[in-house]
């Protein structure tokens, strides 16, 4: 029976089996035995919203609870808010992640656990390292402090370099079921069922996006607007009409968390640094003050930019998506599938009928190489125009 924290991490039993035999041979090595099925470096692989966060950070709950994951113990309370005094997170907030932080991280990551259990480390988006910063990681994970488990996320093994995944372990997620997604909103949001099912079948198995369409009417709204851009594509001025208006959307989408994440952290700074207050130092203080603020302000600025890019990349999945089942219903196999698209029946008929499905592949591939190029910089509007247009052409 696998540990409760292993509950959130969704359709993936073999994985949770997997995580659970070396939490099992990690507390046997605690105790003198061997290291059989652990390891102090691993990989968690799979595709956007497959959880490998959620089964890392489950992970880490088992190797520091005595109880190899009971989620009751204060230990796993701690690892589930983030606040346990031997876990690391370490989530990149813009694009990349540089030697400079790295080196900070391997340094602390080689003290020794205050609670005599493990060490660990808890690097989400690893495959955003830079080059030196890959380096100096890989010397960590080469030569490891004897309590320090490296617990490192990314899309796939090929986005790391190849000397840091050959000492990994490697943990395959998938995409989890939708009636998998659906059974954890239901049980652990209270959302209706069928609302959890239909915002499951919409996000893809994609868990956090899912609960966000089944709670926040803002993103299910946004989703409404994307999904109308196929009949709204006719001619060249809708294309471009409809390609700007989806960059807009997703630039307002990441603005208004952007300050939500802003305004906090430079509020904690400021009252850091004294800000209000009198006396002796203060001056000093306030110029310490302007350089951090200063730092903040950069990493704020890298981190909105990432916020955008995600929030245009999911409008275009939700694309590929609606795309997706225009072909499955031009193949007659809608019978068969659960369509990420439900509610919009009538739309995905009349452009089946419109087309054929070698017009509908060119239309997904155009919207794939448009999320290529936003990967390698290009203007998101000038990208996201030319796939207008290629939707529009077909």
């Amino acid at each position: 029976m696998p540990a409760p924290v292993f509950d959130d991490v969704v359709g993936q039993e073999r994985v949770v089996d997997q995580l659970t035999h070396a939490a099992a041979a990690a507390a046997g090595l605690l105790r003198g035995g061997t290291a059989l099925g652990m390891t102090h470096a691993w990989l968690f692989t799979g595709p956007p919203g497959s959880g490998r966060s959620v089964a890392a950070r489950a992970f880490a709950a088992a190797l520091l609870c005595p109880d190899q994951g009971c989620g009751h113990c204060t230990s796993c309370h701690q690892v589930r808010a983030g606040t346990h005094p031997d876990l690391m997170l370490v989530k990149p907030d813009g694009l990349s992640y540089g030697v400079k932080q790295t080196r900070d991280l391997v340094l602390r990551a080689a003290g020794a656990p205050s609670g005599g259990r493990w060490q660990v480390v808890l690097f989400t988006g690893a495959d955003r390292a830079t080059e030196q910063a890959a380096n100096a990681l890989l010397k960590a994970i080469e030569e490891p402090s004897p309590r320090t488990v490296w617990l490192l996320c990314a899309p796939s093994a090929e986005e790391l370099v190849t000397t840091i995944r050959s000492r990994c372990r490697l943990v395959t997620l998938r995409t989890p079921p939708a009636a998998a997604v659906a059974e954890v909103l239901t049980r652990r949001d209270g959302v209706d069922p069928a609302r959890a099912l239909a915002a499951a079948r919409a996000a893809q198995g994609h868990v956090g996006r899912a609960r966000r369409l089944a709670t926040d009417r803002d993103a299910a709204q946004r989703r409404a607007e994307v999904l109308r851009m196929p009949a709204r594509v006719v001619s060249l001025g809708t294309a471009l009409s409809a390609a700007a208006g989806l960059v807009k959307a997703a630039e307002q989408e990441a603005a208004a968390v952007t300050e939500e994440l802003n305004e906090p952290e430079r509020a904690a700074l400021r009252k850091a640094f004294g800000e209000g207050s009198t006396g002796k130092g203060v001056a000093k203080a306030v110029r310490g003050a302007a350089g951090a603020l200063s730092d903040l302000e950069a990493r704020q600025k890298s981190r909105a930019t990432r916020l955008k890019r995600d929030a245009l990349d999911r409008a275009l999945l939700d694309l590929a998506a609606f795309y997706r089942d225009v072909l499955v219903v031009q193949l007659g196999a809608d019978g068969d599938l659960d369509l990420a698209s439900a509610g919009y029946e009538d739309e995905l008929r009349q452009l089946a009928a419109a087309g054929s499905p070698e017009s509908t592949v060119r239309r997904i591939e155009a919207i794939m190489t448009c999320r290529e190029r936003l990967e390698l910089n290009v203007a998101p509007l000038l990208a996201v125009e030319e796939m207008a247009l290629a939707l529009l052409a077909g």
